[in-house]
């Protein structure tokens, strides 16, 4: 599928920029907060970028980048959060090398 409104938000090779402002948005442009659950949904899956693919790779970038998807539990057991994260991420992106 094409959408060229998702290369708006893409400059010099960095993604999720604000077309009018230039400016990092807070939060990716195409994640939405489920109206009746505490999940998020991606508005652009099928059309991600191949960054998006693979992200996040670990829980460690999710704390960095201060991800929306990150629950306060998961920092409660680091090692169970990434054992889930890979087997939701197995799909999308290659495996985790340790």
């Amino acid at each position: 599928m094409h959408r060229p409104d998702i290369a708006r938000y893409v400059q010099n090779g960095k993604i999720w920029i604000d077309p009018e402002t230039g400016e990092y948005f807070a939060r990716c442009p195409w994640l939405r907060r489920s109206p009746d659950e505490n999940k998020f949904t991606c508005d652009i899956y099928y059309d991600r970028p191949e960054d998006c693919r693979h992200y996040p790779v670990d829980i460690a970038q999710m704390v960095r980048d201060d991800c929306e998807m990150l629950e306060r539990r998961d920092l409660d057991d680091l090692k169970k959060a990434q054992r889930k994260l890979d087997v939701l991420m197995s799909d999308s992106r290659p495996p985790v090398l340790r």
